[in-house]
């Protein structure tokens, strides 16, 4: 199997506004900008849905890691659940069913970040 693990998968599922601004994104941005990883993907699950659609300061900061190569996705599910598949797509996040993509990062041996 190839090694991955200089790949880090950021399940974020939090809509505390608090939590993403001063750990999740902080975190998985310089990740990527630092190079502490060559891969870092953010995935947008249930309530952090929610919050990135409604919050102008978060969805800033989702831009911000955009532009420094962080891959952004949400579950297609949970963004249909509030109403936001729209919003995040036009926020140039990849909204799609994400069981399988997340389950592939864990089997392929990705590092991954719960919060």
């Amino acid at each position: 199997m190839k090694d991955n693990s200089n790949k880090l998968a950021v399940l974020w599922t939090s809509g505390d506004p608090e939590v993403a601004e001063k750990m999740a994104f902080m975190y998985t941005l310089n990740a990527k900008k630092q190079g502490w990883f060559d891969e870092v993907v953010l995935i947008i699950w249930g309530p952090s849905a929610k919050l990135a659609a409604e919050n102008t300061m978060i969805q800033e900061y989702i831009k911000k890691m955009q532009d420094a190569g962080v891959k952004t996705e949400a579950c297609l599910y949970c963004a249909k659940m509030y109403g936001v598949d729209k919003k995040l797509a036009d926020l140039g996040v990849d909204v799609k069913g994400m069981g399988i993509p997340l389950s592939d990062y864990l089997k392929q041996g990705w590092k991954t970040l719960s919060l």
